[in-house]
């Protein structure tokens, strides 16, 4: 869902120092999506830790106990829903989402900048499609009274309901990362932070590239 030349970007809270603070309303709603990505992706832990406990549950009664289950399949991926779609948000604003870099160094500095914010417009307008159809999803499965088909029985807004709030909350993490873009620069929208994980142990063994979509020069040992 995110793009070029930040892939495996996930900055550990540990370099939050380094990156600008964003200044005025703008500064304002960052750092409350900040809060609050950071308490949602504490919860989305727990419902992960939540879904193997059940399905580890399941497996003991059924196969051990040999008793049947009902509501364990279901209740573990309720939580897995829950998690991936509510921390959708959280990880946007790290820029962690799966990303392909193919035009990173064909481009020059200010086409990649364009190509970046362009990026985010079109996630934007899918996620407010997505959104909205999930809005509607739980608004008929509500309304109707709609229920799952399985022995158990859960009510189907639960999950509609978890999809469609995680995908506003990543509405308004792109709108707001689109909105520091265009009034205080690539980097005030999480666009120059630094790379962690395997993209960042290949940088290192490639020979200087030249200029990075930030006009810096990226060397074998990073930028300069």
């Amino acid at each position: 869902m995110s793009h070029g030349f930040d892939a495996a970007t996930a900055a550990p809270d540990g370099q939050a120092a380094d990156e600008p603070r964003v200044p005025g309303l703008l500064g304002t709603l960052d750092r409350a999506m900040r809060l609050l990505n950071r308490v949602i992706l504490g919860l989305g832990g727990l419902c992960l830790v939540a879904a193997c406990l059940v399905l580890t549950h399941s497996v003991v009664v059924r196969y051990l106990l040999k008793e049947p289950t009902e509501w364990q399949d279901e209740m573990a991926v309720f939580l897995i829903i829950g998690a991936t779609f509510l921390s959708a948000a959280g990880v946007q604003a790290k820029r962690g989402h799966v990303a392909i870099e193919a035009l990173t160094g064909l481009l020059p500095p200010a086409a990649n900048r364009v190509r970046l914010l362009l990026a985010d417009v079109i996630s934007l307008a899918f996620c407010l499609f997505f959104a909205w159809k999930s809005w509607s999803l739980d608004h008929e499965a509500w309304t109707d009274g709609q229920i799952s088909q399985s022995t158990w029985g859960p009510p189907l807004w639960i999950p509609y309901t978890l999809m469609a709030a995680g995908m506003s909350l990543l509405c308004l993490q792109f709108a707001l990362q689109i909105a520091e873009a265009l009034a205080y620069g690539p980097r005030a929208a999480g666009w120059a932070k630094p790379k962690i994980g395997l993209g960042a142990d290949l940088n290192q063994t490639i020979a200087p590239q030249g200029p990075d979509p930030m006009g810096r020069t990226v060397t074998a040992k990073g930028h300069r």
